[in-house]
């Protein structure tokens, strides 16, 4: 289910895009922390419904805020609707990594 708002916004990386940006650090990256995700940060609003269209499933529902923090508890209620996306900036500046997929090509 989308809980809350649903306004929370995953960051997603295809299989492949990780392994190349992987490789791409091993070969030449400086040492350090990098943001492997694709171009497009994905609200959650929009993500679940994409991803049960692809599969055949039915739209997810919607629940409500309290109803996911009391069953849930904070931390999934964060995820739904406050969590920000990350950005790819460094890896494509210090390993010329770019992500040749995206969630939205689902």
């Amino acid at each position: 289910p989308i809980g809350g708002s649903g306004a929370g916004v995953w960051s997603l990386v295809h299989i492949e895009d990780a392994a190349a940006a992987t490789v791409a650090a091993i070969e030449g990256g400086t040492p350090g922390i990098y943001n492997v995700v694709d171009d497009v940060p994905a609200p959650i609003s929009e993500l679940l419904p994409a991803i049960a269209s692809s599969v055949g499933a039915p739209p997810p529902r919607r629940l409500p805020g309290w109803l996911v923090r009391l069953a849930a508890g904070p931390q999934a209620h964060s995820m739904m609707t406050r969590v920000r996306g990350a950005a790819n900036t460094k890896a494509r500046r210090e390993l010329g990594w770019v992500p040749r997929y995206s969630w939205r090509d689902v």
